[in-house]
C-alpha cells in the first residue's frame, strides 16, 4: 500500500510517494500558483526597479522544479504539466528581465495599452532624432564604416537608458501611466534601432 506525503515549496506541490521503499518525486499541478502574474510567480515587487540577480536566481529555483528533463520519466500527462510550467516560467523571466518588456507588462497589469502598433504620435525632436539616425545608419552601411557604426550604437544605447530610467519614474514614482506608455512606444523606436544596428554589423562582417 501506497504511503503519500505532500509538500509545497515555492509555490510547487512536491509529491513523495514511497512504494515499498522505492522512492519518486512527482510534480503536481498547483493551478492558483499558475495564474499568478509574473511579478508574483517570482516573488518580486511589483514596480519597474527590481533585482535582477535576485530574479535570476529565483529563475534558476524554478526551473530546477520544473524541468522537463525531470520528468521525462512519468507520464505522458505529467511531462506536458511540466512543459507548461516551464513554458511559463521562461515567458516570465523574459518578461520581468527585459526592461521595455516590464514596462508594457506593468502597464497591461493596469489595463493600459501602449498601442504601439496603432499610435505612431511622437514628438517632433524624438521624430527628427529617429530619421537623423536611421539616415546615418544607411550611410554607414554604403561606406562600410564600423566606427560610425559603433557610434550610432553608443547614441542609441545612451538614449535608451535615459529612457529607462524616465519610465522607472513614471511606472514606479509619479505613476502617470500615459507618460509611461508614451516612454515604452519610444523604447520600441529605440529598440527596432538596436536590432537594425546589430544586423548591420552582421552584414558588414559577412
Amino acid at each position: 500500500m501506497d504511503v503519500e506525503r505532500a509538500s509545497r515549496s515555492n509555490g510547487f506541490f512536491l509529491m513523495k510517494s514511497l512504494d515499498f521503499g522505492n522512492a519518486e518525486t512527482r510534480f503536481v499541478f498547483d493551478e492558483s500558483r499558475f495564474q499568478q502574474d509574473f511579478f508574483q510567480l517570482f516573488e518580486m515587487p511589483s514596480r519597474f526597479a527590481i533585482d535582477i540577480p535576485a530574479l535570476d536566481q529565483r529563475y534558476r529555483d524554478l526551473q530546477s522544479q520544473v524541468h522537463p528533463d525531470k520528468f521525462s520519466h512519468l507520464s505522458e500527462s505529467e511531462q506536458r504539466l511540466s512543459m507548461q510550467w516551464s513554458t511559463r516560467i521562461n515567458e516570465g523571466y523574459q518578461t520581468l528581465r527585459s526592461p521595455l518588456a516590464r514596462g508594457r507588462y506593468l502597464l497591461s497589469l493596469q489595463g493600459v495599452d501602449t498601442q504601439e502598433e496603432t499610435n505612431t504620435a511622437m514628438p517632433l525632436d524624438f521624430l527628427m532624432q529617429q530619421m537623423e539616425w536611421r539616415e546615418a545608419l544607411q550611410d554607414a552601411i554604403e561606406a562600410k564604416d564600423i566606427d560610425a557604426l559603433d557610434g550610432l550604437s553608443d547614441k542609441n544605447k545612451k538614449e535608451t537608458k535615459i529612457l529607462q530610467h524616465q519610465l522607472g519614474m513614471q511606472l514606479d514614482e509619479s505613476h502617470d501611466h500615459l507618460a509611461a506608455a508614451g516612454s515604452v512606444r519610444k523604447l520600441r523606436f529605440l529598440e527596432k534601432l538596436a536590432e537594425e544596428i546589430s544586423s548591420a554589423y552582421d552584414e558588414l562582417d559577412s
